[in-house]
């Protein structure tokens, strides 16, 4: 049974299954055949593969796409004309004036086409070092804004503990506020009493003149 893999597909694994699916495509194989093995090779279904590369993968790289398929075309061809067992060594030993020929002009126009898939995929994958150097960047300035936000963080949880003493320092200092006032007010009170009392104390008669004065 094939493993299946819960894991986000890596740079990496888009590259393996970009590489596989091109090969078949320009080997004149089946899609199906080229998930298959990249589930082999990266230990993911087949269905997972296809699925990734119509989804995501296959837009990247519709050029490679294109000269994979050209790429078939003349395989084809070279195969109707009886050449697909030439060796390697057989075109190497072949005359100069053979490259003239409609069958050399095929196999330089291959040659041609695979070192631009090689060109194209290099730059994909600068393309991908480039972008998990940014990620990486960013990761950096994530970091740094959390240890920003966890100072900020206890700086306003010193401040609300200076600002809940000084309200009951305030509220303190207004109780003893009122209670020195109702004090006063008493003692006020108290005096203006006293005064009273003395004034009823005192009384008066009247001299053979007519005149009031003072009793003690």
């Amino acid at each position: 049974m094939a493993a299946i893999r819960q894991d986000a597909w890596s740079a990496d694994d888009d590259l393996i299954l970009a590489e596989i699916t091109l090969r078949h495509i320009r080997e004149g194989s089946t899609q199906l055949a080229a998930f298959e093995e990249v589930g082999q090779r990266i230990a993911r279904t087949a269905a997972a593969c296809g699925f990734r590369w119509n989804s995501c993968v296959r837009k990247r790289y519709d050029d490679a796409i294109s000269i994979s398929k050209q790429q078939r075309q003349k395989r084809n061809y070279l195969k109707k004309q009886g050449a697909v067992h030439l060796h390697v060594e057989e075109r190497a030993e072949a005359p100069a004036e053979d490259d003239a020929s409609p069958k050399g002009e095929l196999i330089g126009s291959e040659a041609l086409s695979m070192e631009a898939v090689i060109r194209y995929l290099k730059q994909w994958k600068g393309s991908v070092q480039e972008l998990s150097r940014q990620v990486r960047q960013l990761e950096k300035e994530l970091r740094e804004r959390d240890e920003q936000l966890a100072v900020l963080r206890e700086n306003n949880d010193r401040l609300s503990r200076q600002a809940d003493a000084a309200q009951t320092d305030y509220q303190v200092v207004n109780d003893d506020y009122k209670a020195l006032i109702r004090i006063m007010d008493r003692a006020r009170r108290l005096a203006i009493l006293s005064e009273e009392s003395e004034e009823e104390k005192a009384r008066f008669k009247m001299d053979a003149n007519g005149n009031l004065e003072r009793i003690e």
